[in-house]
């Protein structure tokens, strides 16, 4: 869930302003975004490509740092691999859902409960919560992009190498989100499934460009920052659901926070591990990711109807307290000390510069906030199709 520190928030400001009374033509408006990806890519292969002093993309240090990631393999499979839960312990959608083999009236009574418990949400939660699924159910398009970074490069999809079956097995635990959190929203008849299903088919139809030019370093701090992010946001909507008195939705964000959590440790232990053995371009990595700032997986959402679809719901959330600009800079505050980046030392000119940049982001990403929260008291509101085109305050 991202705001307005991701500048690709505003991208339908260069295609067509937002008509709630007119469907947007289509494919035209839907291949222009999916086009705007493609162009993020190739921008971006252009920049990183020109520029060796800083990221030393060539076929000889690229081959080192491959052959790095090699060797942390057993590490991997010591440190990162135990941080997945057997499949037999894992929890599953089922377990939080009205049990579908039970006699129709006890089961129906159970999806009664449900709904019961969900007619208190309002509508500006149920985007939110929305938006959220949709994100986790365009799951197939970031193990693409993970499973194509130099150190993994998966070409089999199968391969026994740590690093992939630690990627297989992070998607397989983050696959459940989106089905449990799909099924129990099916289930409340509080929102319209169809253009929520076509949102998502655009979406997976659409890609994703997270800028990372198969570089695992970029990868991996991007997950890094990603993993919290969506924990506190999960974290927040299970706190707003327990406000709105539906226990059993709080609980599914709560576990679902939970996991996002775990998922947030591993990577960011892998960039812990990155410091420590080649300082100098982990800090290079980060501040470029920071530059590039983190763009959210779900940026490119669109329902057929809204080209602004993503910033529209990025403000909701913004408004709603679920994710804000303040965790992001809390986000980046934190993993600036859980990697010790003030204390480096014995970097290159380059590097110290990288640093320098890092650690003074965060004050200014803050002074942000101010801007938003005024911003937010002049939004108008608009109509989601999601929740049959009624209107929330943005």
């Amino acid at each position: 869930m991202a705001l307005i520190l991701n500048p690709l928030t505003k991208i339908s400001h260069s295609i067509a302003a937002y008509s709630g009374s007119q469907k947007s033509l289509m494919p035209v408006n839907y291949l222009i975004r999916c086009r705007l990806s493609t162009g993020d890519t190739r921008e971006h292969l252009k920049h990183t490509r020109g520029s060796t002093d800083v990221h030393g993309r060539n076929e000889n240090k690229v081959a080192q740092r491959v052959e790095m990631f090699k060797s942390m393999e057993s590490w991997i499979e010591s440190t990162v691999l135990p941080l997945l839960k057997p499949i037999e312990k894992s929890w599953q959608p089922h377990d939080f859902l009205p049990d579908s083999s039970l006699e129709d009236g006890e089961y129906f009574e159970r999806v009664k409960e449900l709904r019961e418990m969900a007619r208190e949400l309002p509508d500006e939660y149920l985007v939110i919560l929305v938006g959220a699924m949709i994100t986790e159910e365009a799951l197939p398009s970031y193990q693409m992009g993970i499973n194509n970074l130099d150190a993994i490069n998966d070409v089999t999809c199968c391969s026994p190498n740590p690093w992939a079956r630690w990627l297989r097995g992070w998607s397989a635990e983050e696959n459940r989100h989106g089905d449990l959190l799909n099924k129990y929203l099916y289930l409340s008849g509080r929102t319209d499934m169809k253009q929520i299903e076509k949102t998502i088919q655009y979406l997976i139809g659409c890609g994703i460009s997270l800028n990372f030019n198969d570089d695992t370093h970029l990868g991996v701090i991007y997950t890094s920052f990603q993993e919290r992010a969506t924990s506190i946001s999960h974290g927040n909507a299970a706190r707003l659901a327990m406000h709105y008195g539906d226990k059993n939705l709080a609980q599914i964000c709560g576990i679902i926070a939970a996991d996002e959590k775990r998922h947030e440790t591993a990577y960011a232990k892998i960039v812990e591990k990155l410091f420590e053995v080649d300082p100098d371009y982990t800090i290079l990595a980060f501040a470029d990711m920071m530059k590039k700032k983190i763009s959210m997986p779900g940026r490119l959402m669109y329902d057929g109807y809204n080209d602004n679809l993503f910033a529209n719901y990025s403000a909701v959330a913004q408004r709603l307290g679920i994710y804000t600009t303040n965790d992001y800079a809390d986000v980046l505050d934190f993993l600036i000390k859980r990697w010790n980046v003030e204390k480096l030392s014995g970097l290159s000119s380059k590097a110290q510069e990288a640093q320098d940049y890092v650690c003074n982001l965060t004050p200014k990403i803050r002074r942000l906030e101010e801007r938003a929260q005024a911003r937010a008291k002049e939004a108008p509101a608009i109509p989601f199709s999601w929740i049959f085109h009624r209107q929330v305050k943005l």
